[in-house]
């Protein structure tokens, strides 16, 4: 008899136990009704929609348990999923479609003019229910499952081919770092087409047996809701620092009734210092972490409330089984203290980029170390801080700046909603940064307060040398700030108050 998956064993060792639970439909799922639904999934896959082994199946859809059961599905029938941010417009959606080649796409009715869906989610559903051919195929935990495309903050997005190697690399490493058991129950509203709400949220749980709690996706006032609800008694809840703030910000926000959670689990992009004092001072546990579509979970800070607190802003220490290095632009290693880029080596690393043996080539060091493109920082305990990503830094007569530590600075300047930092270039200085700011006053007012809240905090030389102002910050489905779109509208403003200015002058 061969190995089983997770969802398998579960079935077989607590058939009974609740597993899932779709919380737009009401309709729930024991372990032994989630394997079997994945089992018949196989055969309708294989048998009734014709996909051979090798194929990709590609969804553009909301979030849903069907997704869950789809991906699996793909995993134990040969098949590789391939989830669409479905956030796209139609001719991104379409340039991803063309890349991948899927033999099937499965997808919400309503987002059918993003692309030619040969099966609606609905369709699917009731189609799983009826069927009753299972294919499985041999295990074999480096065949490819699953194609993430990249949040393509610059350039094209690349898939990620991630093998069940990795992910259930994935599914240990969250377990342990964040004390995931059979009792865990996992809110789910980030999308399923990104590594948090498919792998992060959803393979430990099944792993350990707790339950799959799945929205159909992210509104502040209702996850805060669910967060609080008693009998959810929702233990886990990961998302990325912009929800976590919205969420505090409501105005039935109450920390005192959140005390289901374990933590609340945040990743995607830096964690202001400030912001997680003030979960902690709610007496909730925001734990930080890193992680990324080509390495999973790889970074996680305790769960003690006292450590938090001293270390906030750090990203944590990497899981057992992780090997790192921090190097210079060399490859020379750093000592502690000194910011370098995090290069990874372990069996969570994906298998390449699809269709780009080039780019997978440079990704990698001729010894085998993914290069992250992240620049951090490691103390004397060990614990990491992400500086910032390596393309986003930026030289200001001759110093490296990084945005990540002025945006951080930025996180309690009053009435800020959002800002981020770009280099531009500066005749003088190389480069110099603009502060792009979402602010109710006027761009006027702004320039002088935001340096002097800077000024006490940060060196001379990493005040931004401009303040913008603007209605929102552009980001891609997952809430990463798109920093090359970001660059041009900061150029495009800074070049129309120079002409206005010369207009003036002129007048």
């Amino acid at each position: 008899m061969g190995p089983i998956d997770d969802t398998a064993f579960q079935a077989r060792i607590r058939p009974d136990a609740l597993a899932a639970v779709d919380l737009a439909s009401g309709r729930t799922w024991s372990y032994r009704e989630l394997d079997a639904a994945i089992d018949r999934c196989t055969g309708l896959l294989r048998t009734g929609l014709g996909c051979a082994v090798g194929d990709r199946v590609a969804s553009l859809a909301r979030n849903r348990v069907e997704l869950v059961i789809l991906h699996l599905a793909c995993a134990r029938a040969g098949l590789i999923y391939v989830p669409l941010n479905w956030r796209l417009s139609a001719p991104e959606v379409a340039a991803l479609i063309a890349d991948a080649e899927p033999q099937l796409v499965v997808g919400d009715a309503d987002l059918a003019g993003l692309a030619t869906l040969g099966l609606t989610t609905d369709e699917l559903a009731r189609r799983i229910d009826v069927a009753c051919e299972r294919v499985v195929e041999p295990v074999d935990p480096e065949r490819v499952s699953l194609i993430l495309f990249t949040s393509g903050t610059s350039g094209q997005p690349k898939g990620v081919m991630l093998s069940e190697r990795a992910q259930r690399q994935t599914a240990i490493n969250f377990s342990l770092l964040g004390r995931v058991d059979g009792r865990s129950r996992i809110l789910i509203d980030t999308p399923m087409f990104h590594i948090i709400g498919l792998i992060t949220s959803v393979r430990p749980i099944l792993m350990q047996g707790g339950v799959l709690l799945v929205s159909d996706g992210f509104d502040p006032a209702r996850t805060l809701a669910r967060l609080s609800e008693p009998d959810l008694a929702v233990t886990h809840y990961f998302c990325v620092p912009q929800m976590a703030d919205r969420i505090r910000a409501q105005p039935a926000f109450d920390g005192g009734r959140l005390s289901s959670l374990t933590a609340l689990f945040t990743g995607g992009a830096p964690h202001p210092a400030a912001a997680i004092q003030a979960w902690l001072d709610s007496g909730v546990s925001v734990v930080d972490g890193f992680g990324m579509s080509e390495a999973g979970t790889v970074l996680g800070m305790a769960l003690d409330p006292a450590i938090i607190a001293a270390k906030a802003g750090a990203a944590g220490v990497p899981a057992p089984g992780i090997e790192l290095r921090l190097v210079d632009g060399e490859g020379q290693d750093m000592s502690s203290g000194q910011p370098g880029e995090l290069l990874l080596r372990g069996p969570n690393l994906f298998s390449g980029y699809w269709r780009r043996d080039d780019e997978t080539a440079k990704a990698f060091t001729a010894d085998g170390w993914f290069r992250t493109g992240d620049i951090a920082v490691a103390d004397a305990d060990g614990y990491l801080t992400i500086v910032d990503r390596r393309k986003d830094m930026y030289i200001s007569g001759g110093e490296n700046v990084y945005p990540a530590e002025i945006e951080a600075a930025l996180a309690d300047f009053p009435g800020v909603i959002e800002a981020a930092v770009v280099g531009v270039p500066d005749a003088r200085w190389g480069e110099v940064g603009v502060c792009a700011i979402v602010h109710p006053d006027s761009e006027d007012t702004l320039h002088e307060r935001v340096r002097e809240h800077l000024r006490p905090r940060l060196a001379s030389y990493k005040l931004p040398r401009h303040v913008v102002a603007v209605q929102a910050l552009p980001r891609t489905g997952s809430g990463k700030v798109k920093k090359g779109d970001l660059r041009q509208i900061a150029l495009a403003l800074l070049a129309d108050r120079e002409a206005h200015s010369a207009t003036t002058s002129l007048g």
